[in-house]
């Protein structure tokens, strides 16, 4: 299992992949290089769109386009141009959106880290297909990966500097039960994805890894990388076999760093969640 390079985009801060099961795409954001990324895998020019404001993370529409999380709050995106869906205004200090993902109902889930990551300071807000907005987690600090079961009765979810994967239970958008899955040891838990076996892929910023952990918690597999900050897996490809992890080069002077990867890991993964609005 070893990751080979696809794109060698040297993006500061590479996160937010999604496979688009229709379209045969993948999608992902430089953040701090307010841009989103297309990878076609038939060999097509990768493509590249400037936002114009950081972008922590994008979903699929199912109207068409993608939906983004930007620094305010949400907007459509039509591969070219924008138009708001929603204003956030953060309390407290200034902050941005950072990581999300859909859930199997078609809401967008993104969480907030304030830029001086002031401790709970951020929040995970939840856009529903009537383009309303609800705040769902309050008292997170950098809200990063996040992943639903297919049922969508089970959130996972990484507020990074706890150092866990906590799992919550979820009932008509509500989040009860919150537990502690996963204890991180090594690097800075970061984004993360499900397979289709109900494990977890996760991203170890400072960790030069992802490991791989079952739904008891247990470290499954552990893929190293020739890069010291993997952002965030997700599962694409034709089968949903190919992983691919994206990664930043924002702080570290390293060959590559910033890159997209993709390696085969034996296992599938699930398809993406659209946003229904």
């Amino acid at each position: 299992m070893t990751p080979e390079i696809v794109v060698d985009a040297g993006a500061r801060l590479g996160e937010g992949p999604v496979w688009d099961v229709r379209a045969q795409r993948l999608y992902w954001v430089d953040i701090l290089g307010k841009s989103v990324h297309v990878h076609d895998p038939s060999g097509l020019a990768d493509e590249v769109f400037d936002v114009g404001t950081h972008v922590g993370s994008l979903a699929v529409r199912e109207q068409g386009g993608l939906v983004l999380a930007v620094a305010d709050g949400f907007r459509a995106f039509d591969f070219g141009s924008t138009s708001e869906i929603a204003v956030v205004t953060h309390p407290g200090p200034p902050a941005r959106f950072n990581d999300g993902k859909c859930d199997p109902s078609g809401s967008f889930w993104a969480g907030t880290m304030p830029y001086d990551q002031e401790p709970g300071a951020g929040i995970v807000y939840r856009l529903d297909p009537d383009h309303s907005v609800r705040p769902v987690l309050p008292g997170v600090t950098v809200s990063n990966g996040l992943d639903f079961t297919p049922d969508g009765r089970t959130l996972y979810y990484i507020d990074t500097p706890t150092g866990r994967i906590d799992a919550f239970d979820v009932d008509a958008g509500v989040l009860s039960g919150r537990r502690t899955v996963v204890e991180v040891s090594a690097g800075s838990p970061d984004g993360l994805t499900l397979d289709a076996d109900g494990c977890l892929w996760v991203a170890l910023w400072g960790g030069s890894a992802v490991h791989r952990y079952t739904p008891d918690g247990r470290l499954d597999r552990v893929v190293d990388f020739p890069v010291s900050r993997p952002t965030c897996p997700v599962f694409g490809g034709a089968d949903l076999g190919t992983l691919y992890v994206t990664s930043a080069s924002v702080g570290v002077d390293e060959p590559h760093a910033g890159a997209l990867f993709a390696l085969e890991v034996g296992v599938k993964g699930l398809p993406a969640n659209r946003f229904g609005g």
